[in-house]
């Protein structure tokens, strides 16, 4: 939690795989979490639809925190479980596993109704707070926005409320604007806001955010996306028979040096 609290938090990148975790813990990043949509893809499974399971995702974070021995934060959806009772079950569950903090979404899983209705999305938190014990570092998350919902009142009184029962930290996926990220940042503090990238509409950098007040910024699946996207480009060259513009990645002695610093 000192991490979150500091002068300028935290960037906390998210890793998908070993080799991942292993170059942020090498560029000196002090934490790492994982991204739920990103080890989705990996598995060729869509995200937020219960189609990862909660051992399958805490024994991917296990191995991430075990291979570079840094803090990890667990994005965990909506805590894998339909009850308050199952969420704190998720959360004592990774404790055990090493996670230094989780991630619970205001998420149902279904496309027709993806928001959980107030009350039961605020006993969820309070749940995974008290399971939580300060051992873990909690992050209450509504995400309205990403599903469709641009009302930023709820928004805010879901935040607020989540920082109420205990939440550690807040976050709610792309607020419209910068005026509306500060109005969320004022709204609940002094409990810290995460961000991940920016705002929608405008991509800020790392300072930008921090002089608004954000404690935390994540990338979600964005840093897998640019590895993708480098790789579509090298497939495309292949195709086109270009070996050379195909090959032209990482060394094997790089990755090699990686593996070999790893925690193990």
């Amino acid at each position: 939690m000192a991490l979150h609290t500091r002068e300028g938090g935290l960037v906390l990148p998210n890793a998908w795989d070993g080799l991942s975790a292993l170059l942020l813990a090498d560029a000196g990043f002090e934490a790492a979490a994982t991204s739920s949509g990103a080890l989705a893809a990996t598995l060729g499974r869509p995200d937020g639809r219960h189609e990862v399971s909660r051992d399958e995702h805490l024994e991917h974070a296990r191995l991430l925190g075990r291979l570079t021995g840094l803090p990890v934060n667990g994005d965990f959806e909506d805590g894998y479980g339909d009850t308050p009772e199952a969420v704190a079950v998720t959360v004592e569950a990774a404790v055990e596993h090493g996670l230094a903090g989780i991630g619970i979404e205001d998420t149902t899983g279904d496309p027709v109704r993806p928001i959980r209705g107030f009350d039961d999305a605020v006993d969820r938190v309070r749940a995974a707070v008290a399971a939580a014990k300060r051992r873990i570092v909690v992050t209450g998350r509504t995400d309205n926005f990403i599903q469709g919902r641009p009302d930023l009142d709820d928004t805010i009184r879901r935040l607020t409320a989540f920082a109420e029962v205990g939440a550690d930290v807040v976050y709610a996926p792309f607020p419209p604007d910068l005026d509306a990220l500060g109005a969320i940042v004022t709204a609940v503090a002094p409990t810290p806001v995460n961000v991940l990238v920016s705002p929608a509409d405008k991509v800020l950098t790392v300072d930008e955010l921090r002089q608004a007040g954000v404690k935390r910024i994540s990338l979600g699946p964005f840093l897998y996306a640019g590895a993708m996207a480098a790789l579509e480009r090298a497939t495309k060259a292949l195709a086109a028979g270009d070996l050379a513009a195909a090959t032209a990645g990482m060394g094997f002695d790089r990755i090699g040096e990686l593996i070999a610093g790893a925690k193990h």
